[in-house]
């Protein structure tokens, strides 16, 4: 159990029961301010953390470096490193390409790694404030993929002691993340530029309603012929959207698979087997087989999500406000053919702040 002097524990509840009267939504500031008042008092088992250190700092490698969205040679830099001895010329352009390589991955590994870690401390200082036992988060290295990466999961106590638990440990960890991807959606959308479109082939992003806004906002309409080129920060906060969105939808043990169940109680699981029909009719009629795979593994985990210890507990008026709020994300968030094979981009048409770019001579930093 969460244990917290007493003094300490009926000055933080009366806080915040008098700001949740005035309808701020402060629930999860109060787990922050809870954590600091408990101190060591909590009794958790020890913290395993060195499996979820190297597996975070593998993810790191493999979103740095071993990423590929159809753009950066992979190989050839690691081919000219390795035999860059035998002649001077390829060891300036191994280092050059390997140079180049390591500045695009780390400007989109490190606002992805940091949406990630966002998402995922948004679910363990919950968990921690309810006395839950949890893990530290594991990241999952992916490489030659176009993200580098699988995401990330926690492990924790199947045994939730209430709806308002539930929703505050769902819910935390796309809250927390939306956040810095909003801002990584705007900077990187800022960083990047307006090309024409060419012969070729290449991985594209398409673009969600809620991106689409961000790009009219920032750069207008985009002619026909042409596309945005994104920067490295645009990709990754298209990624973290992405995931978020995906991990929004209400089924399993997804987050919106606890969101919804929080709201609904067990009447949830006709909405979690409407959502995955609905998805299963569009996968089929629109041929888009790279679904399957995910719908087979909620099939295998299971589409509708456990009871709770004490679904009886009341969940408030502003958390459910707050819950339906945060799944119209799926909307914004998600479309049908998320990676797709489009023509390259061969010029550029109008300078943009693109600053690991080296061939563009005009920035506006």
């Amino acid at each position: 159990m969460t244990i917290i002097p007493s003094c300490q524990a009926l000055l933080i509840e009366y806080i915040f029961v008098q700001f949740e009267r005035l309808g701020g939504v402060f629930w999860y500031w109060k787990a922050l301010v809870q954590l600091w008042a408990m101190g060591n008092k909590i009794k958790h088992p020890p913290i395993k953390w060195k499996l979820p250190l190297l597996l975070f700092v593998l993810t790191w490698v493999t979103t740095t470096g071993f990423r590929y969205d159809g753009e950066q040679d992979i190989v050839r830099p690691f081919v000219l490193f390795i035999i860059s001895p035998l002649n001077h010329e390829l060891a300036v352009e191994g280092w050059g390409l390997l140079k180049k390589l390591l500045i695009d991955g780390l400007a989109f590994s490190l606002p992805l790694m940091t949406i990630l870690t966002c998402h995922e401390f948004g679910h363990y200082i919950q968990t921690r404030r309810y006395g839950i036992y949890s893990s530290l988060p594991y990241f999952i290295p992916l490489p030659f993929v176009p993200f580098g990466t699988m995401g990330a999961v926690i492990g924790m106590d199947s045994s939730i002691p209430s709806r308002r638990a539930l929703f505050d440990i769902g819910i935390s960890g796309p809250l927390a993340g939306l956040i810095p991807t909003l801002v990584f959606i705007y900077y990187g959308i800022k960083w990047s530029y307006v090309v024409q479109v060419g012969i070729g082939s290449e991985i594209v992003y398409a673009q969600p309603l809620l991106f689409q806004y961000f790009v009219y906002w920032i750069h207008g309409a985009i002619p026909i012929d042409t596309t945005l080129y994104l920067h490295p920060v645009a990709k990754a906060g298209w990624v973290g959207l992405f995931l978020t969105s995906l991990n929004l939808l209400p089924l399993g043990q997804l987050d919106g698979g606890h969101v919804i169940y929080a709201i609904l109680k067990s009447r949830a699981k006709y909405l979690s087997w409407f959502v995955f029909y609905v998805i299963l009719l569009v996968v089929i009629y629109l041929q888009l087989w790279q679904w399957t795979l995910i719908l087979v593994l909620f099939l295998f985990f299971g589409v509708t999500h456990p009871k709770t210890s004490n679904d009886k507990d009341p969940l408030g008026i502003v958390r459910s406000i707050l819950g339906w709020a945060t799944l119209t994300l799926i909307l914004l968030g998600l479309t049908p053919t998320p990676l797709k094979v489009k023509d390259t981009i061969q010029q550029k048409t109008t300078p943009a702040i693109y600053c690991v770019e080296e061939t563009v001579q005009e920035f506006r930093c």
